[in-house]
């Protein structure tokens, strides 16, 4: 793999040299950032702890990865400077666990034991259930005889047709007379 730096500039007010390079590797896959992160302290006469790698990208195709790095004074500036999950990608600290997940399962544990004690249970009240739903029909039925009065009240708005009807009628007749007229 060779290695090329592209562009190299000094930034004295974060203690850091920012690089621009570019891998080439030939018949090789695409190298990791631990490789990268060597290769740039090899070439800039620094130490790896110290390299931090931003990002890097490969062209399809192509044998090529570019990217750009930093270079710290010391690792203590580095870990004041960068963000935390740059510096977990280039492994200068651990990431971090969260405690919360293993609380979690615990209170899971009781909850199956009361899920096989209420099939037990549940064919005895299955049994009252569908007496009451056969009482709860009887009560429901009287309420549909209740609304059989509700068809007299319909033949009312069926006068009101008729008698509609008949006020249309006469108003088509002199419609058609004015037609037979002209």
């Amino acid at each position: 793999m060779q290695l090329e730096v592209l562009q190299k500039k000094e930034n004295p007010l974060l203690k850091r040299v920012e690089v621009t390079f570019k891998a080439i590797h030939k018949a090789e896959p695409t190298p990791t950032r631990d490789a990268l992160r060597a290769f740039l302290a090899k070439e800039l006469n620094a130490t790896k702890d110290i390299v931090v790698i931003d990002f890097q990208a490969s062209t399809f195709g192509r044998y090529e990865t570019l990217g750009e790095a930093k270079v710290y004074k010391s690792k203590e500036q580095a870990l004041a400077v960068e963000r935390k999950h740059i510096l977990v990608r280039n492994k200068l600290i651990e990431p971090e666990v969260k405690e919360k997940k293993e609380a979690a399962p615990k209170p899971e544990k009781p909850s199956p034991a009361p899920k096989a004690e209420k099939p037990a249970a549940a064919p005895k009240p299955e049994a009252p259930k569908p007496e009451a739903k056969a009482e709860g029909k009887a009560e429901k039925a009287p309420a549909k005889e209740e609304k059989k009065p509700a068809p007299k009240e319909e033949k009312k708005p069926a006068e009101k047709k008729e008698e509609k009807k008949d006020e249309k009628k006469p108003e088509k007749k002199p419609e058609a007379k004015k037609r037979e007229g002209t």
